[in-house]
């Protein structure tokens, strides 16, 4: 089990990252009438998932950490639904989203392995005695 340092250190933020680069790529190819509508928000939106990963995971082990991943998977819907609009006003090609369609699921997946992993220890935490609560950060696995 990986001790977690940073939040560099969260397979979630890292895959939000990659997620929100793909994202600035394919909405290069958006026309240029949407630079300040769509593609704005697209970008926006792909930012704050790992943006409100990394800013919970700096707070700490309060229950500000679990309302930023929260926030960040609101944001990620938010992107799907824009990415989807996209698609419908055929600004994009079905074939230009596959790769950014399997990296949305695969943040969603690490983001829900997270969110249930602060909240076991967060309960842990709640329940042990005070002279055995441990310090321990999260792993990230996806799993619980």
């Amino acid at each position: 089990m990986a001790v977690i340092q940073s939040f560099r250190d969260l397979e979630a933020w890292r895959a939000a990252m990659d997620l929100s680069v793909g994202v600035y790529s394919v909405s290069n190819r958006l026309p240029a009438e949407e630079r300040f509508g769509l593609m704005s928000q697209l970008r926006r939106a792909s930012v704050s998932v790992p943006s409100n990963v990394a800013e919970g995971h700096s707070h700490g082990k309060d229950g500000r950490y679990i309302e930023h991943v929260r926030v960040a998977l609101g944001s990620l819907g938010e992107l799907s639904t824009e990415l989807e609009l996209a698609l419908r006003l055929k600004f994009l090609a079905s074939a230009d989203l596959q790769d950014i369609d399997r990296q949305v699921v695969r943040t969603r997946q690490l983001l829900y392995g997270l969110l249930r992993s602060l909240r076991k220890r967060r309960r842990l935490e709640q329940t042990a005695p005070s002279g055995l609560r441990t310090q321990r950060a999260p792993t990230n696995r996806g799993t619980d």
